[in-house]
């Protein structure tokens, strides 16, 4: 009796849960409901990074291209390609049957996708965004690095893509390549340097100091000033004392320099320890930085400091002693704003 019973409650709970869709049209997303296909409207669906077959059900279900995340969920177990579906945006349709989803999701045709690069970023931090936007292994990316020649990086390079990776937006098309995108940043910054007639025995100088430029000034109108104090500074045999470069040589963010960072001499990119330019760029610049080190403003400038860590305000100083009242303003923000 307590048999019958059980299954008697379990048949009204059946009933009640249909007799719910029905009444109001709801339809839980984990029952098995299909559609018959071919599909309607198109819609874009992003699948995004390490997506199981759960969560991309789920995505589809939301856009209205499959009738039940359940139904999707056994169509892509017994399809053994759905293991290839790369993440990205794909165009489905709308009311498409299980199967015809996952063998569309199978067959990777994304839609374009756009790569941004900002100003300053360094390579692996370009490699980590191009491998979020387009899901192309970051193992393709380490080879084509490893690979200067096929990437284009000319020999003033010496063999790294550091700086050479020109800032911008970037289409990345459904059969685009790892070294083919890095490629196209690569041919920016060869023909940005070209079209500015910059030398082309000057090329990786001009880079490493617009990179420094660049880490080191939030605004445009700041940056021919810290050209300038650069090649102040360098005409002088001063030290650099840039601590970004500091920070690229470490490994580490500038936020979190100790003063044995500073102390550093193995680091070649110390530039406490080590006059002149550092050993190469410390990021990609944008034409901005490059403007400001081939046309540096005027001035006896060789110190400057950010005294607003918020605003990016920038003071300027010819000399040591100004210099030390623009730091303790930074010192006094710094206490306002913990």
């Amino acid at each position: 009796m307590l048999l019958v019973a059980l299954v008697l409650v379990g048949g009204s709970g059946y009933a009640v849960w249909t007799n719910l869709d029905s009444l109001t049209g709801l339809t839980s997303p984990l029952a098995s409901k299909d559609f018959p296909g071919p599909g309607g409207d198109q819609v874009d669906v992003e699948i995004p990074q390490g997506a199981t077959g759960q969560a991309m059900g789920e995505a589809l279900y939301e856009a209205g291209v499959v009738a039940s995340v359940s139904a999707f969920s056994t169509a892509f177990e017994a399809n053994p390609d759905s293991v290839l579906i790369r993440p990205g945006t794909r165009t489905m349709l709308e009311e498409m049957s299980a199967e015809d989803a996952v063998a569309l999701l199978v067959k990777n045709e994304l839609v374009d996708l756009q790569v941004t690069i900002p100003e300053g970023y360094t390579v692996e931090q370009v490699v980590e965004r191009a491998v979020q936007v387009t899901g192309l292994p970051a193992e393709d990316f380490e080879a084509a690095l490893a690979d200067p020649e096929k990437i284009g990086l000319p020999k003033q390079a010496k063999g790294k893509a550091e700086g050479w990776l020109y800032p911008d937006a970037y289409m990345a098309k459904p059969d685009a390549t790892a070294a083919g995108l890095l490629s196209q940043m690569v041919g920016r910054t060869v023909r940005m340097l070209q079209e500015k007639n910059v030398d082309r025995s000057d090329w990786q100088t001009v880079l490493t100091k617009a990179s420094l430029v660049e880490r080191e000034g939030l605004h445009a109108e700041d940056k021919p000033k810290i050209a300038r104090a650069i090649e102040n500074r360098l005409a002088d045999d001063m030290a650099l004392q840039i601590d970004a470069s500091v920070a690229y040589g470490a490994g580490k963010p500038g936020t979190e320099l100790t003063r044995a960072d500073t102390n550093n001499a193995k680091n070649r990119y110390n530039t406490y320890q080590h006059t002149g330019l550092p050993p190469g760029p410390i990021a990609n610049p944008g034409e901005v930085a490059v403007d400001a080190v081939l046309n540096p403003a005027p001035g006896d400038w060789k110190f400057w400091v950010t005294v607003n860590l918020d605003t990016g305000e920038t003071k300027f100083a010819e000399g040591f002693d100004e210099h030390q009242q623009y730091v303790a303003e930074l010192r006094e923000w710094e206490k306002a704003n913990q």
